[in-house]
């Protein structure tokens, strides 16, 4: 078994996470995963992780591409829809020690393309199947 797999997902998790407030609307998200080329935001309130959003969760209530103006109709859709219907309530989590190997069956087993990690309730990172390949072609 190759040994990388058996090391702390801490050695190559994202640890600069761009989170989003619950309180925000989706437009702030879309800003948030167009601007930074992120496809998972997690989500916050009072500074705690209270769910995952991710950029193909907003493409699905988006009717933009049928139409001219794909802006207006999407915004129109943001302001009525709160990130709150959209988002995954209390996502699975890893912890900073757990094994690449570990995550890797977390993200297979749930058709998962990115996780939390969290240690004592706090988000402390995001590992991506983005990190995952990079760290393994190494």
């Amino acid at each position: 078994m190759n040994t990388k797999v058996k090391e702390p997902v801490s050695k190559i998790m994202t640890t600069n996470v761009i989170t989003l407030d619950v309180n925000n609307d989706l437009s702030d998200a879309c800003r948030l995963f167009l601007n930074h080329k992120i496809r998972h935001l997690p989500i916050v309130k009072n500074h705690k992780m209270v769910g995952i959003l991710s950029y193909n969760d907003v493409l699905r209530i988006s009717f933009g591409e049928a139409y001219d103006d794909k802006s207006a109709i999407d915004n129109t859709i943001y302001k009525l829809i709160s990130i709150k219907q959209l988002m995954v309530e209390d996502p699975i989590r890893v912890c900073p020690d757990d094994s690449i190997r570990k995550v890797i069956k977390v993200l297979i087993n749930n058709k998962f393309h990115a996780v939390p990690v969290v240690e004592n309730r706090k988000l402390v990172g995001m590992v991506s199947t983005t990190d995952l390949l990079k760290y393994l072609m190494a």
